[in-house]
């Protein structure tokens, strides 16, 4: 579809925009490229962001409510089990472009804030070969090989590509592994891709540490091990074929099996129970007796003076199939141009989840020591492990879609989708977390574009989208029996589904210059969300829940300006997100300005959303000396932010943060290329994400084991960063 007919905001990066950044990560280039991208480093690992567009979120860490639909290939890829996004299993090099749009309920469940788009390369569009190597600065060494060829009418494609990364922090070691492939046969009215893809990738994804702790050291860990291992192997069967010269039909079919495992040490809510019981453990107070699996009290086999913690693991393994299928029309309708697209999709999903939670001591580097105990059942009306869950989610969507040229400047654009979510619960132990969901909803969708003169363009448009809770959302609902998010599933009232309704309007243009290609835009957006979900938390640390909270609301601008010519390139961006809740709530919070009876905080409408940066500006050249030798460079400006459980705005923000990079190449001659790239290049020692523990869980060790006083604990960015690699392309 013509760009110049989208009565939304759309954003385009290429492959030659992603090879830039010499990452194989691909937030890099989306943070750089997309005014209201942001990512934030939430687990404590560069390859496993939060990818935050307009304040929605694309996130691989469970618990997070998501806001974006991801889709590869036209398959979506948010995660059966929480809709969560692991975008390390996206193989960066294999990528032809990413387009992020708005304002089309056409993408299905999630899109609240829009869809992001990843379409990956094969032998008809790539030829060739291409081997890249590089390394630096924290032991980083990756590599990446590609090649493509077409054969008549076949192609094959193929991309591999592995890093291991030292990490700047302890024990934040990454280890990526991908492949991808695509085998096509394409003739003048058809076209037929079968594309496969295999990763294992294994994390130290070390979250968030306090700040007293980061004051001595900044590569400092609090409460460890935290790994995670993620494995993925998929298959999509994709055509086209134009079935008469206006008619073309399109389909796929997809399976996946995805695996997630996590160790994550923690403080633990198990105690030496108080006398005449004090030879037994108890959780959560000093009288309720902490069981084991056997649903006997545990015997306290810990020196008097050991610090307790305990080691929690999860396991999710699903598999999920799918097909869709689209047919287009471009018939003209009463002498007008006319585009019409209907559509249908079906996706299914089954994941078997199990977590359990092993005692430990913590020792003076904050590693949690198992001990071989493991927790049962424990606490009222708090509980804990072990859990073994089956769910099933069954998600269908039809769809329409339909664009006619009123003239042949102004176009209308008309449509929506209806959506129907199948979730059932089963509990593999007991009978707590069963239950049986549906959620269904037609969203519409309606806008126009005007062509105001051949070089600029206005869009306005209306939609609506809608998000049914996960699985894992309805299997922690109730805040009378809160689990640890993520791991410890209690019980599951009913959740309602969140909607978004979003309108939006701008201009776009690009104009010849004596210098180059001038290309822009400016747009704002209001989203408004009705029956949000957020993870709330309880006094008692790393436990939570899930619920709606009534309405809150994204609004902003967006603009942007690239100039193109055959030695500068220029890009500069400014988009401002304010984020708010509508609607008063009181919620729990380890905020140091709760209540100190109830733990809570009260939320007034007006007040900011947490985590969502208002400000962010983008800069960015690359340059031309000779021929041969290249240089450029980018910027990045972000705004400060609230704290998450700072809902209140009581605190002082996590603040603003800007971002310097550098590269440069030379291309030695038409085969062998040699670059290099400074990050961060004036060291500047900022946090992208903040939130609060309890201070009071466990001793300060480098501070000779007083209490914690400042409750303030965050994501720290990479310092300073020296990389250099050689590419050759035949």
């Amino acid at each position: 579809m013509d760009v110049d007919k989208v009565p939304a905001s759309v954003n385009a990066v290429g492959a030659g925009q992603i090879a830039r950044t010499g990452s194989l990560n691909i937030a890099d280039a989306l943070q750089q490229q997309v005014p209201g991208i942001i990512v934030s480093d939430t687990t404590g690992n560069p390859f496993q962001p939060d990818i935050q567009f307009r304040g929605f979120v694309a996130s691989p860490v469970a618990g997070t409510p998501q806001g974006l639909a991801v889709y590869q290939n036209g398959v979506r890829v948010n995660e059966a089990f929480g809709d969560t996004v692991n975008w390390d299993l996206i193989p960066t090099a294999a990528i032809r472009s990413v387009t992020v749009v708005t304002n089309n309920p056409a993408f299905g469940l999630n899109a609240l804030g829009g869809a992001v788009n990843v379409l990956m390369k094969n032998g008809f569009n790539y030829q060739g070969a291409e081997i890249n190597t590089m390394g630096g600065s924290f032991g980083r060494i990756q590599s990446s090989a590609q090649w493509g060829k077409q054969i008549d009418n076949f192609s094959v494609y193929g991309a591999l590509e592995g890093l291991r990364d030292g990490g700047f922090r302890n024990f934040s070691e990454s280890k990526v592994r991908r492949f991808y492939g695509d085998v096509g046969y394409k003739t003048d009215s058809s076209e037929f891709h079968l594309n496969m893809g295999v990763a294992s990738n294994n994390f130290g994804a070390a979250a968030t540490v306090p700040v007293e702790l980061l004051r001595n050291y900044w590569g400092a860990t609090y409460t460890t091990p935290q790994t995670t291992a993620n494995r993925v192997g998929y298959v999509n069967l994709t055509g086209k074929i134009e079935a008469t010269p206006t008619w073309t039909i399109e389909g796929s079919a997809h399976v996946r099996a995805f695996q997630h495992k996590t160790v994550d040490g923690n403080p633990t809510a198990t105690q030496p129970c108080a006398p005449p019981n004090d030879t037994l453990l108890c959780f959560n107070d000093d009288s309720s007796f902490a069981n084991g699996v056997n649903g006997v009290p545990i015997v306290n086999p810990f020196p008097t003076d050991a610090v307790l913690g305990q080691i929690d693991r999860t396991t999710t393994r699903s598999t999920t199939t799918g097909a869709t299928l689209q047919a287009t029309n471009t018939d003209q309708l009463f002498g007008h141009n006319n585009q019409f697209m209907v559509g249908a999709s079906f996706d299914s999903g089954v994941t078997r989840f199990g977590a359990s939670a092993e005692l430990g001591t913590i020792g003076s580097n904050y590693v949690v020591s198992g001990s071989g105990v493991f927790l049962g059942p424990s606490g009222t009306p708090i509980s804990i492990g072990p859990v073994s869950l089956r769910a099933t989610n069954r998600y269908s969507g039809l769809y329409a879609q339909d664009t006619f040229d009123v003239t042949d400047a102004f176009s209308i654009s008309g449509g929506g989708r209806f959506n129907y979510a199948s979730i059932n619960l089963e509990d593999q132990i007991g009978t707590a977390l069963n239950g049986n969901h549906t959620f269904s909803r037609f969203n519409p969708m309606i806008g126009g574009t005007y062509k105001i003169t051949p070089e600029l363009t206005a869009y306005a448009g209306y939609s609506e989208a809608n998000r049914a809770p996960t699985p894992l959302e309805l299997a922690c609902a109730d805040p009378a029996r809160p689990c640890i998010i993520g791991a410890f599933l209690i019980s599951d009232p009913p959740l309602k589904q969140v909607v978004s309704r979003t309108v939006e309007a701008g201009l776009r243009g690009t104009k010849e210059l004596n210098i180059g290609t001038l290309g822009w835009k400016v747009g704002a957006f209001r989203a408004t969300n009705a029956d949000d979900i957020l993870a709330i938390p309880v006094p008692l640390q790393g436990f939570g829940y899930f619920q709606n909270v009534g309405r809150t609301r994204r609004q902003g601008i967006e603009a942007q300006v690239n100039l193109t010519s055959k030695t500068l390139q220029l890009y500069a961006s400014y988009a401002l997100v304010d984020a708010r809740f509508l609607d008063a709530l009181e919620l729990n919070s380890h905020s140091p300005f709760a209540d100190p009876v109830t733990g809570t905080i009260q939320v007034l409408p007006g007040n900011r959303i947490p985590a969502i940066p208002r400000n962010r500006v983008k800069l960015g050249f690359d340059y031309s000396v000779t021929d041969a030798f290249k240089v450029g460079g980018d910027a990045l400006f972000v705004g400060s932010q609230y704290f998450v459980g700072d809902e209140s705005n009581q605190a002082a923000r996590l603040p603003g943060y800007s971002v310097f990079n550098l590269h440069a190449s030379y291309q030695i001659n038409k085969t062998f290329q040699i670059y290099g790239r400074i990050d961060n290049i004036f060291d500047n020692r900022y946090a992208t994400y903040g939130t609060f523990f309890d201070a009071g869980d466990v001793p300060n060790f480098a501070n000779g084991g007083v209490q914690f006083t400042d409750a303030r604990s965050v994501s720290p960015a990479r310092p300073r960063a020296f990389y250099a690699g050689l590419k050759a392309t035949f």
